[in-house]
């Protein structure tokens, strides 16, 4: 399994979940909300040109998530490209199954009150 197919695997999604959101991430975003298009394209922004990552940018996650989300968002982006450039350098091999399967509480859903 990949770092990103276990981050969504710890939040909560199933196998099949986790197959859909990354076969949706790699082609058409057009199905996302533009909250989470907004914060994709900033991560692709981060990982492929940082150099180039502007106040604008910045400015478009406090839009859609407001100024402490957006420090969420910009600080695990980070966090995840680092951790892939760490495992990358090491040649540190990913994990085939959720490691952290059974640690956790599934989530639990909304009642709907």
């Amino acid at each position: 399994m990949g770092h990103c197919e276990m981050l969504l695997a710890v939040a909560g999604l199933d196998e099949k979940a986790v197959v859909e959101r990354t076969r949706r991430l790699s082609g058409d975003w057009s199905s996302f909300v533009a909250s989470e298009r907004a914060a994709y394209a900033f991560a692709r922004k981060q990982a492929k040109t940082p150099w180039d990552v502007s106040v604008q940018d910045v400015g478009c996650l406090v839009k859609h998530f407001g100024p402490e989300r957006a420090v969420d968002v910009i600080w695990w982006a980070c966090r995840c490209h680092y951790m892939t450039r760490v495992a990358d350098a090491f040649q540190l091999p990913l994990e085939k199954e959720n490691v952290f399967e059974g640690l956790f509480s599934p989530p639990k859903k909304p009642t709907g009150r």
